[in-house]
């Protein structure tokens, strides 16, 4: 009975490896999506900065383009096709997968 436990834990381990190696693929798929906003939220900063207390009502129009420009490339689509692209990279980053699946 002792090895179906170790089994189970085993299995719940490579399990929270993949989730950790996606969470990894995700924070530079978020980057990424940034980096291709910069534009927009760098306009929505110094709007901000110009507005002070105001910046809710004088940005909306601002921070409509960041959230728009984050919809478009950060989506749970686009994160999918961008996990599909690097799917190596992705193993790459789940630790002890170079012993499950040689390269």
């Amino acid at each position: 009975m002792a090895s179906a436990a170790f089994k189970d834990n085993s299995r719940d381990s490579r399990l929270s490896f993949r989730k950790f190696g996606e969470h990894q693929l995700r924070r530079e798929f978020k980057e990424i999506a940034i980096e291709k906003c910069r534009d927009q939220i760098q306009a929505f900063g110094q709007c901000a900065t110009d507005s002070g207390l105001l910046v809710v009502f004088k940005c909306k129009s601002f921070n409509r383009d960041v959230q728009e420009c984050m919809r478009k490339y950060n989506s749970p689509e686009e994160f999918e096709k961008f996990k599909a692209e690097n799917e190596d990279l992705l193993l790459k980053k789940i630790p002890g997968s170079a012993i499950q699946r040689p390269s």
